[in-house]
């Protein structure tokens, strides 16, 4: 039995969970798909077999899968739960090139590349660049041609561009991906530029400008929290006072006690001359 569960979907790609309970040795051929599949092993395994190659899969090693491949499975070990990230063939081409020559399809999951893994499965609000970095991953293992690198010439004005978008709010300021596509580079050199230029991730920059306009609108005696969350972009209130917390150490609830104006002092009058300076010296 395989149960499939989005953890994540965006236009360009869906993360999901899935967990199959099956004990065959025999292989079952699976209908050739049209997306670029990256999966990773939880727990259990499985084996995959492709163009007469047969790989053992578990946490060390997972797979590359791409369109239009015949593939077989079989499940000797009685079950397994994966992570399966489907990725539109544009995003794939963003990040590993437009004719990616590749090694092998089987992935050695290294250190760097659990880190990545989990750290996607951490980011359930903003997946975006997760996935990015976990695909970036990837391709530094198998893709053998040339990929678009984060190293090239004009990151700091790519970064300046990017933060005067932040900036503005636009509407493709709300995620990587649509960011990446407004500015015309790859979203993968995109999310390698901003740490080195700026010291944090996209992500964390981009909260930190809504976390300044929440402070704003909190100033100015904002009561609702579900709005504010709403017109921030943020998934939702608990969203938005999780970010908030994580930022400046208070909640939205605890800010505005904060920063309510504290009563002006009642006005004092003057003691008279003699109070300071008696007569009679």
């Amino acid at each position: 039995m395989l149960s499939f569960v989005d953890l994540a979907a965006r236009p360009e790609f869906t993360v999901s969970a899935v967990d199959c309970h099956d004990d065959h040795r025999g292989w079952s051929a699976e209908p050739p798909r049209s997306d670029v599949r990256l999966v990773l092993v939880r727990s259990g395994g499985f084996r995959r077999r492709v163009r007469g190659v047969a790989v053992d899969l578990d946490r060390t090693v997972g797979y590359l899968g791409l369109p239009g491949e015949e593939e077989q499975f079989a499940h000797p070990a009685g079950g397994d739960v994966c992570t399966s990230i489907s990725l539109t063939a544009s995003l794939w081409r963003a990040v590993a090139g437009d004719v990616p020559r590749l090694h092998g399809s089987s992935l050695y999951v290294d250190g760097r590349l659990d880190l990545a893994h989990r750290r996607l499965l951490a980011a359930a609000h903003d997946p975006s660049e997760g996935v990015i970095g976990l695909v970036g991953e990837v391709v530094r293992q198998v893709v053998a041609t040339p990929t678009p690198s984060g190293a090239e010439a004009g990151d700091r004005a790519l970064v300046a561009r990017a933060r005067e978008v932040i900036g503005a709010d636009h509407p493709a300021a709300a995620g990587l991906i649509p960011l990446a596509g407004l500015l015309g580079v790859s979203p993968y050199r995109l999310s390698r530029a901003f740490p080195r230029e700026m010291g944090v991730s996209l992500t964390r920059y981009r909260n930190r400008v809504r976390v300044a306009a929440a402070l704003d609108r909190l100033e100015d005696g904002e009561t609702s929290l579900a709005s504010l969350a709403a017109d921030l972009g943020f998934a939702d209130q608990a969203h938005l006072s999780r970010t908030v917390r994580e930022h400046l150490g208070h909640t939205p609830t605890a800010l505005k006690k904060l920063l309510r104006a504290a009563p002006a002092p009642s006005p004092r009058s003057s003691p008279s001359p003699s109070a300071h300076h008696p007569a009679g010296r």
